[in-house]
């Protein structure tokens, strides 16, 4: 169970966060939400198919004008399982309080709570996650980590679901003339305690670990999204 405030400028700066016993779905609960709100949930299952199980990611591909249009079965469907692909992880991935270095549950994440912060949280959770895999998967396309056909997959499928791959916010630049997105990278850092430990994409459904990255590449990512939105 997590709870957290953001205190500083900062997402969940502040917090609790402990295994929980039980977590209970009810899903008439969605029926509460505003389209924006629900959609905003499809871009956590995207997250976890991409870095855990390519037969998931397909499954969203092939339900994605179902999930559009938020029809009951395939929106049952795909929380099933990216709960399943969550417990998993928290049951066997070896580190259930995050104490180690490694969150791969956090990818696309790192500049996606900068982003928040730069929108003065305008930019709600799902949506800057939306921008930040889609910024790590160019990346890790153009180190020669991905190749081309499965960036281009994870691009279209954030877009088919509604999502933007850019926000002006990724241009602010700060009082030195450097991009104060890449800030994100220092504060992630801290968050996870002192080392740097970024989850990248190696094929769509396999993660990987890097502990630096070239900050011109990011910046040359973050113009390719921006060109991509015209």
């Amino acid at each position: 169970m997590k709870n957290g405030i953001n205190a500083f400028g900062k997402k969940n700066f502040i917090g609790t966060f402990a295994p929980p016993h039980a977590v209970i779905n009810d899903f008439k609960l969605l029926t509460t939400l505003k389209p924006r709100d629900k959609r905003s949930g499809y871009v956590e299952a995207v997250k976890v198919a991409c870095i855990r199980d390519q037969d998931c990611f397909n499954q969203i591909e092939r339900d994605a004008e179902k999930l559009i249009s938020f029809e009951p079965a395939a929106m049952k469907n795909l929380i099933r399982r990216c709960a399943e692909l969550h417990l998993n992880h928290i049951a066997t991935g070896g580190d259930p309080f995050e104490t180690g270095s490694a969150r791969p549950l956090d990818f696309g994440h790192w500049a996606a709570h900068k982003l928040e912060q730069l929108s003065n949280f305008q930019i709600p959770h799902g949506e800057a996650v939306a921008i930040g895999i889609a910024l790590d998967v160019v990346y890790s396309r153009n180190i020669g980590l991905l190749n081309e056909k499965s960036c281009e997959r994870i691009l279209r499928l954030l877009e088919q679901l509604g999502f933007n791959l850019f926000a002006d916010e990724l241009l602010k630049i700060n009082a030195n003339g450097h991009f104060q997105i890449l800030a994100g990278l220092d504060e992630f850092r801290e968050h996870l305690g002192g080392a740097l430990t970024i989850t990248l994409l190696k094929e769509i459904g396999l993660g990987v670990e890097v502990h630096a990255m070239n900050l011109q590449n990011i910046v040359e990512a973050i113009h390719e999204l921006r060109e991509r939105k015209k």
